[in-house]
């Protein structure tokens, strides 16, 4: 079964308003790709949301721990590395893990397979975030 089996623990970046910063691992079970620890000290923007005033009233903040999931399969490096569509997969499935509504997981899914390729492998684990 799918699951976060860990707590979210992270904290904005020191002069940031943007990014932050894992405290602790956070580990999520895929029954797609299997284990996945995402290390302390990974940055992350948590779910990229278009600022859009109607977007982002209906699906800004709604996903934080499924976008650190999915930030950290898009790096280069990540423990296991997954293609862009797996890790797009794996993003859906999260979201469906932690009970959220088709409403708010197909849309934030169909976002990210529409606007993040051009992001897929382009930092690594440790990367800073700017």
């Amino acid at each position: 079964m799918s699951e976060f089996v860990t707590e979210l623990n992270c904290q904005l970046k020191v002069r940031s308003d943007t990014v932050w910063v894992l405290h602790s691992p956070l580990i999520y079970n895929s029954d797609l790709i299997g284990q996945v620890i995402i290390p302390t000290e990974f940055e992350t923007d948590l779910s990229s949301v278009p600022r859009i005033p109607v977007i982002y009233a209906i699906w800004g903040a709604r996903a934080h721990r499924e976008g650190i999931l999915h930030d950290y399969l898009f790096c280069e490096d990540s423990a296991p590395i997954v293609s862009w569509g797996v890790a797009n997969s794996v993003f859906l499935e999260a979201q469906k893990s932690r009970g959220k509504s088709i409403y708010i997981r197909y849309p934030m899914y169909w976002g990210v397979c529409l606007g993040s390729y051009g992001f897929y492998h382009r930092r690594k684990v440790f990367d800073a975030v700017c």
